[in-house]
């Protein structure tokens, strides 16, 4: 049995559920159909951990960033530093808020320093935002620390496991996107 298997199952455990052996938690085998439910019941209850937990760390990462950033921005500096500069637009777009959501934490994120605007060299009426220099150098040094965090933490799991978690995670935020 994997880790990530066994994982799984003491979430389960831990939860009162017994959904991967063919059982309704009750001691009661499933009949058609509950299996289903019961493992989207499962997903959505680690999902739920999963996406707490996320914010929480992102609070803590956006501080170590800057003590004024919020959280919610944290999200822009990772896609600022993976692609480039990106348009308001764009990045509205990707982090799924409004235009004015996302002029609000740009103007932010330039008066702490992070981020910096340019024209558009594709389009002189549009601008693009980019990281600082000072933006890029915080923000790697809050990255690098917790990847190394992720190493600690999945220490023991294979590296298979661990691209395996990567690959699903990718494919559900791919899907999620339309």
């Amino acid at each position: 049995m994997t880790k990530l298997r066994q994982n799984f199952q003491d979430r389960q455990a831990e939860s009162g559920a017994d959904v991967g052996e063919g059982g309704n938690g009750e001691g009661q085998p499933l009949r058609s159909g509950q299996g289903v439910d019961q493992e989207f019941l499962a997903l959505e209850r680690e999902l739920t951990v999963l996406l707490r937990r996320a914010r929480a760390s992102s609070g803590e990462m956006a501080r170590e960033v800057h003590p004024d950033l919020e959280s919610a921005a944290y999200g822009l500096l990772v896609r600022l530093d993976e692609r480039g500069g990106q348009r308001a637009t764009e990045l509205a777009a990707y982090i799924g808020v409004g235009k004015a959501t996302m002029s609000r934490q740009l103007r932010a994120l330039e008066e702490l320093g992070l981020i910096a605007r340019e024209p558009d060299p594709a389009d002189g009426r549009a601008w693009l935002v980019h990281l600082t220099e000072e933006g890029r150098a915080r923000f790697r040094t809050v990255r690098d620390a917790r990847r190394a965090r992720y190493v600690r933490q999945l220490a023991n799991w294979d590296r298979n496991e661990v691209a395996e978690l990567a690959r699903l995670l990718h494919q559900l935020n791919r899907r999620s996107e339309s």
